[in-house]
């Protein structure tokens, strides 16, 4: 979670000897120099650092860096269609009018950019860690918040993440379709989001058709 702090400034003026303090032609030529190394080092390392190497702060050029150093897209995929499922649209007279369903084909769903740090976040996680719950749940409040999510030990060689607090739904699907929640090998992985209403019976019937069957 703590990455080493880097300083990237270059103080050029202090390699001047005492005895050329007062020379003003050498003073000058050195700030000069100076001031091209705060424009063109310190300045790129220090954009290097927030746009490509912190993974909290990276653009979408260093995620995408990032994403083939950890072998993680960023993106969505859809299941293609069958060849044999029908298209809609117009035939000779109309015949395929109403007769088939819009095709899912080039459909990919692109993360924003937040979603894409909290995911590559976790898959650098997910190669780092032992899998132990303590040290997931510790991770999942750095990343999350406090109490948004957990896991949980089934004790039968699976595991429970619960979602608390509603997450964007496009990350939710990445979540959903690549294994990239953190567990230890061979070890089963369900996902539970809470934060729908269920289907019950209240006082005076008030969650009544409020909610729908959960499975548990």
């Amino acid at each position: 979670m703590n990455i080493q702090h880097f300083d990237y400034s270059v103080d050029l003026l202090q390699a001047i000897l005492w005895q050329y303090n007062d020379s003003e032609t050498l003073q000058s030529l050195l700030q000069t120099k100076q001031d091209w190394y705060n424009q063109n080092q310190q300045q790129f390392w220090t954009e290097w650092y927030n746009d490509v190497f912190n993974l909290e702060t990276a653009n979408d050029f260093g995620l995408a860096v990032w994403s083939i150093i950890l072998g993680m897209p960023l993106f969505i995929s859809p299941h293609p269609d069958a060849p044999s499922k029908p298209r809609w649209g117009f035939g000779i007279n109309n015949k395929n009018f109403e007769r088939g369903n819009f095709s899912n084909a080039n459909t990919d769903i692109f993360l924003p950019t937040e979603d894409k740090r909290i995911l590559l976040r976790l898959r650098y996680f997910q190669l780092t860690t032992r899998g132990a719950v303590l040290e997931i749940n510790a991770f999942l409040a750095y990343l999350f918040g406090q109490g948004m999510m957990h896991v949980i030990d089934n004790l039968d060689m699976t595991m429970t993440y619960v979602i608390n607090v509603p997450i964007d739904e496009t990350l939710l699907q990445a979540l959903q379709k690549y294994d990239v929640l953190p567990r230890p090998a061979t070890v089963g992985l369900k996902i539970r989001d809470v934060t729908h209403p269920t289907w019950g019976f209240e006082e005076f019937n008030q969650n009544f058709e409020n909610g729908n069957f959960f499975p548990i």
